[in-house]
C-alpha cells in the first residue's frame, strides 16, 4: 500500500481491494482518510513532500550555474603535493624495533615480550645503534651468569648499583660496539649513557 501510495497518491477502498485484496485491521489502522474518505500514511506523505522540496532546491540552483565556487586563494581540501615517498623517522624506527625483537626473541618467554618492550627500545635508539642493542643483548644471554639473570629486555634501560645502565655494562663487556659510534676507539674506554667515557678501575658491573 505504501508502494502503490507513493506511486498514485490517496488511495480509495476499491484500488486497495484490487492491489492487495483483504486488508487487516492492524494495517490499515497505519493509515489516515482525508477529507475526500482517502486512505494515506501520514509519515509517507511527509516524507514525499521534503523529497519534493529538495527536488526543488536542485532544480533552482541549477538554473543559477549549479554549486558556487570557492573564490579564488582560499585553500584547497585536497593537498596540493605528492608524497615523496621517503620514509618517515617513525617508520624507520618502528622498523628498527620489529627487526630487533625478530632477531632477539628467541632469547626471552614470550611474556616478557611486549609493548613495554618497544617502548624501551625505541628510547635506546635515540641513544645507541640497533646493532649494538641486539649485540649487547646476544652477550648478556649467551654469558654463564646473565642468562639467567637477564630476563627482559626492559633491564637494558635500568641501571646497576653503580649508576651504569646495563646495556652499557654488557657492551663494554663483550667489546662489540660499534666502531662508528667511537671512531678513534681509545683503549681504557668504555660506552655508558650513549657516549665514550674513561673507564673507573676496578669497576664492578655485576
Amino acid at each position: 500500500m505504501l508502494c502503490i501510495q507513493h506511486q498514485t497518491g490517496h488511495l480509495s477502498e476499491k484500488t486497495i481491494r484490487l492491489s492487495v485484496g483483504n486488508v487487516s485491521v492492524d494495517l490499515l489502522s497505519k493509515f489516515q482518510q482525508d477529507e475526500n474518505g482517502l486512505y494515506f500514511n501520514a509519515r509517507l506523505e511527509n516524507e514525499i513532500e521534503k523529497r519534493s522540496q529538495f527536488v526543488d532546491s536542485r532544480r533552482v540552483n541549477g538554473s543559477k550555474g549549479g554549486r558556487p565556487q570557492k573564490p579564488l586563494g582560499l585553500p584547497s581540501a585536497k593537498p596540493s603535493a605528492k608524497p615523496d615517498g621517503k620514509p618517515t623517522e617513525k617508520l624507520i624506527e618502528d622498523v628498527n624495533v620489529n627487526e630487533i625483537i625478530n632477531i632477539v626473541s628467541s632469547y626471552f618467554e614470550s611474556k616478557y615480550i611486549n609493548n613495554d618492550t618497544k617502548k624501551v627500545l625505541l628510547k635506546l635508539l635515540e641513544s645507541y645503534k640497533k646493532e649494538d642493542i641486539i649485540n649487547s643483548i646476544v652477550w648478556a644471554k649467551k654469558d654463564d651468569f646473565w642468562n639467567t639473570n637477564f630476563l627482559s629486555i626492559s633491564k637494558l634501560n635500568k641501571r646497576d648499583k653503580n649508576g651504569v645502565k646495563y646495556i652499557d655494562v654488557f657492551l663494554a663487556k663483550s667489546n662489540t660496539v660499534s666502531s662508528k659510534l667511537n671512531p678513534e676507539h681509545k683503549t681504557g674506554m668504555v660506552f655508558i649513557d650513549g657516549q665514550w667515557k674513561e673507564k673507573k678501575p676496578l669497576l664492578d658491573y655485576r
